[in-house]
């Protein structure tokens, strides 16, 4: 079992049992009983299974680093750091999994994947589980500088096309195991990383100063499983976690922060310093400076066209603090430092309203879930797939599902997958994508949109083509 996990979800008390890894070889298993359910298709679009295994627990085929090979292939992981850059390529950092040799443990392997061949390339970073972080001199790249083994990063990318990657629950300086703080800069014209700030040892406290000031001194704390994005003006935002809040105090957070890259210094925007805060939920639709969401982990967001971040869901507290699995969703406007509720229930553990596949409708609402994967298209419309949640019928397990949600028509449509959880995957012929085609239920996977629109799945944890629950290497792609 990883380390840094039971240090942090465990001590916590956030339900972690359903969320362990299954490393080592062994299985972990959702909280309802599996069912075979076949998979449901919708009026439009498939899923194309492209590379990876079709069974649980592959391991990593590395190859020679920096050679692309369709025979090479990251190992089985859950919660990945994923990004594209300008040229389209696709890249993966880290993720707690299987390394080489089919241990299992927190990695920090790099990996480029060109879609146009379908080639993976091994682009840096260790073979092997478990390796410690290499800071070097604060601010400085180096050849030799790199982030130890972690999962459930936060990651941006700036207008350069470099990666920015902060904590997550993994290795220190010294090799120990925990939640992490650490801001880390990789430029990919030079194959380098930078060490940029935070601390360099695990479960470091949060710095907090005085809100809505910036500082250097300012610094959040240890955290994985946050969410994050960025704006217009290229700043970073970073929401909650599982982490330590200004007291050191272990716990989930509902605070929001804000990073310059131009400056360096970080500034505490909204939320709470202490860790454990219930949701403000105030009006529907009314923005409001007193609203905030609940604290909580392992939600995901998107961006809206004007700058806009939306988070839905997550692992955390309701309004009546009550810590559960949550389907509210919220809108931040930068512009006015204000959050509005937007949808969904306000009190935990809320299951899904599906209606009619492919019908969009104002009833519709995903179930509670944490640890989903999302996308933003083209056309503005945000994307959600599985995670681990309650399904139609209030069955907590892993989920399939595939939403859509038009912020201007401000209403959900269940698109593909099934109403209810624990549904095998269904793999049909490799790069041959078949109507009833589609990944098993899931979470902690990564993905990302290409330049077509079309919308790529890798790994995380949950069902295979057996029925197998532990970690997954499959690659998909499903086309709108």
């Amino acid at each position: 079992m990883n380390s840094s996990k039971t240090l942090l979800w465990l001590a916590t008390t956030l339900v972690a049992a359903t969320l362990l890894g299954a490393c080592g070889g062994s299985k972990s298993t959702a909280a309802s009983t599996p069912t075979p359910t076949g998979p449901a298709t919708g009026p439009s679009g498939s899923w194309t299974w492209a590379t990876g295994a079709n069974v649980a627990g592959a391991w990593g085929v590395y190859g020679t680093q920096g050679t692309p090979s369709v025979s090479t292939s990251p190992g089985s992981r859950n919660a990945p750091v994923t990004w594209r850059d300008a040229a389209g390529s696709l890249w993966l950092f880290g993720g707690l999994g299987y390394d080489t040799a089919g241990s299992g443990g927190s990695l920090n392997d790099l990996w480029k994947f060109a879609p146009a061949n379908s080639e993976w390339t091994w682009v840096g970073g260790a073979s092997t589980v478990n390796p410690p972080g290499s800071y070097g001199t604060l601010g400085v790249a180096a050849g030799t500088s790199q982030p130890g083994g972690r999962e459930s990063a936060a990651s941006w990318v700036d207008s350069a096309g470099n990666l920015w990657l902060f904590g997550g629950a993994g290795l220190d300086s010294a090799g120990s195991a925990g939640a992490l703080n650490d801001l880390w800069e990789y430029a990919a014209a030079t194959g380098q990383w930078a060490w940029i700030g935070g601390a360099s040892t695990i479960n470091a406290a949060g710095t907090y100063g005085t809100r809505g000031v910036a500082s250097a001194s300012n610094m959040p704390g240890a955290r994985e499983v946050s969410i994050s994005w960025t704006d217009s003006s290229g700043n970073f935002w970073l929401f909650g976690g599982a982490g330590f809040d200004s007291t050191g105090a272990a716990g989930s957070l509902n605070d929001l922060w804000e990073f310059s890259p131009a400056t360096g210094a970080w500034t505490w925007v909204s939320g709470s310093s202490l860790a454990n805060a219930s949701g403000q939920y105030g009006v529907v639709g009314v923005p409001a400076s007193s609203n905030s969401p609940g604290a909580r982990f392992a939600s995901v967001a998107w961006v809206d066209t004007a700058g806009n971040l939306w988070l839905f869901g997550g692992q955390g507290y309701d309004s009546a603090g009550t810590n559960g699995s949550l389907n509210d969703l919220w809108e931040f406007t930068p512009s006015s430092g204000l959050w509005t509720w937007v949808s969904g229930v306000q009190i935990a553990n809320g299951l899904g309203q599906y209606g009619t596949m492919g019908t969009a409708a104002a009833g519709n609402i995903p179930g509670a879930r944490q640890a989903p994967a999302g996308w933003v298209d083209a056309s503005g419309n945000f994307w959600l797939f599985g995670g681990l949640g309650l399904d139609s019928v209030a069955a907590n397990g892993y989920l399939d599902d595939l939403w859509m949600y038009s912020p201007g028509s401000g209403q959900w449509t269940w698109v593909k997958g099934s109403s209810t959880a624990n549904t095998y995957g269904v793999y049909g012929t490799l790069g041959s994508g078949g109507s009833g085609d589609i990944p098993g239920g899931r979470f902690g996977s990564r993905g990302w949109i290409d330049s077509s629109n079309a919308l790529w799945l890798f790994g995380g944890q949950g069902y295979d083509a057996g029925g197998s629950v532990s970690y997954l290497n499959d690659l998909w792609k499903y086309t709108p």
